[in-house]
């Protein structure tokens, strides 16, 4: 496995290969990132190169939000990644990635991008697209991987493939979980060893949430305002949770695909969840 810092280099790198497997994450690597490369690899078999982006992206973080003190743990992330089978690794800067102040940016519609968690984090899918569009035009995929847990991120990115007319497929990764049930996340570290057993009520309540639902219960305002008082009445502070389509994350309807979701926090650690319906 080779690590690279440098755009130049990882294009040089990358020149003779071009069946290209994708992975972009912010490392503090779990085995939900890792099921990633394992997925991208299934895609480009073994003649093709497994790449996975190391970058903490400044653009997505709201000022009160946590980029200084999230986790940079690169060299045990590189040893998950070639234990993984991943073939490169492109870990940038700042510099290397914004040697100057990113002016142009990539906005995605607000129908999509300015609900849910566009809603709690302004300008973060604009955040999120800007630099993923930047490392599609590094990298230049064939396929690119990105977990269901962030379920509306990887609807906004589709789209934004889609809109822009990137040769790239894009695949989602089914979100991992421990054997308690809690999704895999690198904010999980953050969580205390108490936190992390009520964190598992996260899943519950929206388990709850799809049971009412499928038993006939049709006042959506009044399901999910009772989810919502549930967290809370056990410490926690919701941002939101709700049941929408599939297809665009509209409100809930019958007859449709729908995925519940979530966002909240619990102590000082924010936690997101789904669950497709």
């Amino acid at each position: 496995m080779r690590v690279v810092h440098s755009i130049a280099e990882l294009r040089a790198l990358l020149s003779a290969q071009p069946l290209r497997g994708f992975v972009p994450t912010m490392g503090n690597l779990h085995d939900g990132h890792l099921a990633l490369v394992h997925q991208a690899r299934g895609l480009v078999g073994p003649q093709g190169a497994v790449v996975a982006s190391i970058f903490v992206n400044r653009l997505q973080f709201a000022p009160h939000e946590d980029f200084d003190r999230y986790p940079r743990t690169l060299a045990r992330d590189c040893e998950l990644l070639e234990g993984a089978g991943c073939d490169v690794v492109f870990a940038p800067d700042e510099r290397e990635l914004y040697p100057e102040p990113q002016g142009y940016k990539v906005t995605p519609p607000p129908e999509l991008a300015d609900i849910l968690e566009g809603h709690f984090r302004p300008g973060f899918f604009t955040g999120v697209c800007t630099v993923v569009h930047k490392l599609f035009n590094i990298v230049q995929p064939s396929h690119a991987v990105f977990g269901k847990k962030d379920y509306q991120q990887l609807m906004v990115l589709r789209r934004m493939v889609d809109q822009m007319a990137l040769p790239i497929a894009v695949h989602g990764g089914e979100t991992c979980r421990s054997a308690e049930g809690l999704a895999l996340s690198s904010r999980n570290g953050y969580l205390s060893e108490a936190e992390k057993a009520e964190a598992l009520r996260l899943s519950r309540t929206l388990k709850a949430l799809i049971a009412r639902w499928q038993a006939g219960e049709r006042d959506l305002g009044r399901l999910e305002a009772d989810a919502m008082q549930a967290l809370r009445d056990a410490g926690w502070q919701p941002d939101y949770l709700t049941l929408r389509c599939q297809r665009d994350l509209s409100p809930a309807v019958d007859g449709q695909p729908l995925v519940a979701l979530a966002a909240a926090k619990l102590g000082n650690t924010r936690l997101i969840d789904n669950l497709e319906v």
